[in-house]
């Protein structure tokens, strides 16, 4: 047909660029597809980093970050040409929860209380459980509700008050936190422990505790359960050892979480990064 008709008659017709044709005769990638190869590779770089955790729009955010200007759809078609998604989470129902004692609870203040707007001010805290080929591991940490930030963790073989105790510390040698910060936790026997309330009156803290029955006046914990399983794949795999889960969680928290995770709920960026950003900012404006 081409020796019958124009070239540039017949591209008309099938509304192609007759450039686009000569560059197909000639052969090898066009620029667009050389584009898509280095930002399918950028991608690739970016998803390992996560641990093979991220989708479209962190990996977008670390593309942006590393200079790289390109779509969402077009960051979503590469990564599923060379097969790459992020980890979804699955629900979970944590079973750590004894709230049948006679003790008293403390009420429900964090329900009243305006969004912290700085480090320290508010504290959630919970314990989960991880499955071993030794038995349950668990593991209770405190997270820092403005940065959600896990600012203290701590890991036993048992349910005891001394696992709570051992991540209060933690958090309190990390933070050293002045006076009027809040900490939330459900009704669990372990927060109602003598010991426990004692220590947390000793630093000068205020408690408060989940409605009965409602997870979702700690939230931002149940959250990071879910997203801590599903990225470490400890959802899935069985460590052979307490030992070996103990040390995953404190790489994943140390390394990553911390670190270099993106969250969402702060403009997608880590919270050591969103902390960062705040001591800066605060020290401009004074």
């Amino acid at each position: 047909m081409k020796g019958e008709h124009p070239v540039r008659l017949l591209c008309a017709l099938l509304g192609v660029a007759p450039s686009g044709y000569y560059r197909w005769r000639r052969g090898g990638p066009s620029q667009r597809q050389r584009e898509d190869a280095a930002i399918a590779a950028q991608i690739a770089v970016a998803h390992e980093a996560s641990r093979g955790t991220y989708g479209v729009p962190r990996n977008l955010d670390d593309l942006r970050d590393a200079g790289t200007r390109t779509s969402k759809r077009r960051c979503g078609r590469l990564m599923r040409a060379v097969r790459l998604r992020g980890r979804k989470k699955h629900a979970r129902q944590p079973r750590t929860t004894d709230s049948r004692h006679a003790q008293p609870v403390a009420p429900n203040l964090i329900a009243d209380r305006p969004a912290p707007t700085g480090p320290n001010r508010c504290w959630l805290t919970d314990i989960t459980y991880l499955k071993t080929a030794e038995g349950w591991l668990y593991l209770a940490a405190i997270l820092d509700l403005w940065s959600r930030k896990i600012v203290g963790w701590a890991c036993a073989p048992t349910l005891h008050t001394s696992l709570v105790l051992a991540s209060l510390t933690n958090a309190l040698q990390r933070r050293q936190p002045t006076a009027g910060l809040l900490h939330h936790s459900d009704r669990g026997s372990q927060y109602v422990d003598g010991d426990y309330i004692e220590a947390l009156l000793a630093a000068g803290i205020e408690r408060s505790m989940s409605r009965a029955g409602n997870c979702y006046d700690n939230a931002a914990m149940e959250s990071f359960w879910s997203t801590l399983k599903t990225e470490t794949g400890l959802d899935e795999a069985i460590p052979d050892s307490r030992r070996h889960t103990e040390l995953a969680v404190f790489d994943y928290i140390k390394t990553f979480y911390n670190p270099t995770r993106r969250h969402s709920s702060l403009g997608n960026v880590s919270p050591v990064v969103f902390e960062k950003q705040y001591t800066l900012n605060k020290s401009k404006a004074s």
